[in-house]
C-alpha cells in the first residue's frame, strides 16, 4: 500500500480524435498511473497517458474477445487500493451504453473514491459530423437513441413511429433492423445514413433509403458504426462539411 489515496475516473473518450476529447479527461490521461481502457478506444489518446502508466486493454468491441466485467471490477478496485490514479476509459460517454454501472457497484461496494468524466457520445457526435441534425422544425421534432445489440428486445412497433432514429451496435443487424422498420409501415423510401469511424481519420459515410441501404452496404465492413434514419437525412446534402 502507497501512502496516496486512490480514486478511480470512469471517462468518456468521445468519438475517437482527440480533438473532441474534453480538457478534464486530457488533463486526467495526461497524469495517470493505471489506464484500463476498451478496444474502441483511439490509439491516438493512448500516447498522452505517462511514460509509466500501466495500460490495460479490456477488449468490448462487438463480436471479439474481451476481458469478463467481473474481472475489470477487481482491477479497478485493486490498483484503486493500492493508492493509484486509475482511468477507466470508455469509448464516447461512459454512462450511455458504457457498461459503467456493475463497476460503479464494485467501486463503492469496496469503498473506493471515484468520479464519472462524461464523454461526447458517437450517438451524438456522428449525425453531427456527417452534417445530418437529429433535431429539425418540420422533419424531426424528436429522437430516440438505442443499440440493436438484441434487435429481438426492441418494440418496433413504437419505434417505427419516432421521426428521428439513431442507433449504435447495429452493424451485425443492420437487415434485421429495416425489415422490422418495414414491417411496422416505416416507408421504404426513409433517408437513412450510416457513419463509420465518425470522427476519426477513418471517417465513412453511406447513404440511402430503408429499401437500398443493405444492398449499398453488402460485404462492407461496417463496424464501428452509427446509423441514422429519418428525413433529416436529405439535409445533409446542404449542411455536410466532412466528405
Amino acid at each position: 500500500m502507497t501512502g496516496q489515496k486512490g480514486k478511480v475516473y470512469l471517462v468518456g473518450a468521445g468519438p475517437g480524435n482527440m480533438a473532441y476529447l474534453t480538457v478534464k479527461a486530457y488533463n486526467l490521461l495526461k497524469n495517470a498511473q493505471v489506464l484500463v481502457y476498451d478496444a474502441l478506444v483511439d490509439e491516438e489518446l493512448l500516447q498522452l497517458v505517462p511514460p509509466d502508466c500501466l495500460q490495460l486493454q479490456m477488449g468490448k468491441r462487438g463480436g471479439k474477445p474481451s476481458t469478463p466485467q467481473r474481472d475489470i471490477n477487481q482491477l479497478l478496485v485493486k490498483h484503486c487500493r493500492q493508492g493509484k490514479q486509475v482511468i477507466r476509459l470508455k469509448s464516447g460517454d461512459p454512462l450511455i451504453f458504457g457498461r459503467c454501472t456493475a463497476e460503479i457497484e464494485a467501486l463503492k461496494a469496496a469503498g473506493c473514491d471515484f468520479e464519472i468524466v462524461p464523454g461526447i457520445s458517437s450517438a451524438l457526435a456522428a449525425p453531427l459530423l456527417a452534417g445530418i441534425p437529429l433535431t429539425d422544425p418540420v422533419m424531426s421534432r424528436c429522437f430516440a437513441v438505442f443499440t440493436a445489440h438484441e434487435p429481438d428486445t426492441l418494440d418496433w412497433d413504437a419505434l417505427s413511429r419516432i421521426e428521428t432514429l439513431v442507433i449504435l451496435m447495429g452493424s451485425r443487424h443492420l437487415p434485421e433492423i429495416v425489415s422490422q422498420l418495414l414491417r411496422y409501415r416505416r416507408s421504404p423510401h426513409t433517408p437513412v445514413a450510416i457513419a463509420r469511424w465518425a470522427g476519426t481519420n477513418q471517417q465513412q459515410i453511406w447513404t440511402g433509403t430503408l429499401e437500398t441501404i443493405v444492398e449499398q452496404t453488402d460485404g462492407e465492413l461496417l463496424s464501428p458504426i452509427v446509423i441514422i434514419i429519418g428525413e433529416v437525412v436529405e439535409l445533409r446534402r446542404y449542411l455536410q462539411f466532412n466528405k
